[in-house]
């Protein structure tokens, strides 16, 4: 399975893809990394592994439709399959969305539907659950729709928000569960046993 990578960061999930690769764990490949900023560490990752590249601003197009449109043209060149959203902080083209359908995944620092949304990313959902007063936090991957956050949930794993974490403790605690799940639903996806019907996702 052919995978375009977006991030915005660091890419540490992105590394944890290539790690799964590399050890054989997930039937798959990168042919691409995307980018909004660019100077993420994502980029030198990518570099370091060969991975072919591409920066896209919105301030580089007149309109978020030319945006997609480079954006697709991209993915084609790479035989892009499936995509992964991994830290990327902005939201998807619809007509890209569109165009993969049930083929783009997002990892979310949080149990979906709790803490999702416009403006929940990175520290601002661990600073919320600890506000909260919440028990329980984790991640979810979900597919992609053309709502922040909205599309159908695919795998979650929860952990216990302990009485003295801090939101930056807490965040690293989430981001070793998002270093485990992201490459098991990948796994599940590019060995053909997850199953969409509607709003319903299973894996088999």
């Amino acid at each position: 399975m052919n995978i375009a990578v977006f991030a915005s960061g660091r890419g540490s999930n992105f590394q944890a893809i290539l790690d799964a690769i590399n050890a054989g764990f997930l039937p798959a490949r990168i042919t691409v990394l995307i980018s909004n900023n660019s100077d993420a560490g994502a980029f030198k990752i990518a570099h370091k592994y060969n991975i072919p590249t591409q920066h896209f601003s919105q301030k580089m197009f007149f309109s978020e439709e030319t945006l997609a449109d480079a954006m697709l043209e991209v993915l084609e060149k790479y035989h892009t399959e499936f995509i992964v959203l991994a830290g990327y902080l902005k939201k998807i083209p619809v007509q890209v969305i569109r165009q993969y359908r049930n083929r783009i995944i997002n990892i979310h620092p949080a149990l979906l539907p709790s803490f999702g949304g416009l403006g929940m990313y990175g520290h601002y959902v661990h600073e919320a659950v600890i506000a909260s007063g919440e028990k329980v936090s984790g991640a979810t991957i979900h597919l992609v729709d053309e709502e922040y956050d909205r599309g159908p949930i695919v795998l979650q794993k929860s952990l216990r928000v302990a009485p003295d974490d801090t939101p930056d403790s807490l965040a690293a605690k989430v981001l070793k569960i998002e270093h485990e799940i992201l490459p098991l639903a990948l796994k599940a996806f590019a060995e053909g046993r997850v199953k969409i019907e509607g709003r319903k996702v299973w894996i088999m």
